[in-house]
């Protein structure tokens, strides 16, 4: 049925652009433009939203495509159960006020670079290389508005470090 509608509808938009009146010269019909989708993209494993964030270090923009963990749900589970995370990838957990952050392993097959990001966007501190599935908290050395995971290493191979300005 849908199929039908399309193709008389089609068949309509055909006919109107052959009757549109010219000059004279051959017409072509208009044809409307399409509009981009405004469907973010999600992540294929997590169904998580996926922004762009970069993380300005010196005179470097570093930028990352992030799964965007904002509920309470998405944060709880984070990268749980994942065995593969990309060199560019990662996940960013933004805090509705900044606290004091405290992350965990459990469940957590990969070694992450835990990134505590202070209220002025700034680094405060890294957890570098965590322990797989440990139970230890990771804490943040104060007040975070935000904590980025990436891949174990990641932040050292880049030179990320204290300081450094992120942005999503």
């Amino acid at each position: 049925m849908v199929r039908h509608m399309l193709a008389s509808a089609a068949l309509m938009l055909g006919a109107l652009a052959a009757c549109t009146p010219g000059d004279g010269t051959t017409a072509r019909a208009q044809v409307p433009a399409v509009a981009e989708s405004s469907t973010p993209a999600r992540h294929p494993v997590s169904g998580l939203e996926v922004i762009d964030l970069v993380v300005e270090s010196g005179d470097r923009r570093i930028a990352f495509k992030v799964e965007l963990a904002a509920s309470p749900e998405a944060q709880a589970k984070g990268l749980m159960f994942r065995t593969e995370l990309g060199d560019n990838e990662g996940m960013i957990f933004p805090s509705p006020a900044p606290e004091v952050r405290s992350f965990w392993m459990k469940n957590t097959p990969l070694s992450l670079d835990i990134i505590f990001i202070g209220p002025d966007g700034r680094i405060a501190n890294v957890a570098a290389n965590t322990v797989p599935y440990s139970l230890d908290s990771v804490r943040s050395s104060g007040l975070a508005s935000a904590v980025l995971e990436l891949r174990a290493g990641r932040a050292a191979e880049l030179g990320i470090g204290p300081g450094d300005k992120v942005s999503w």
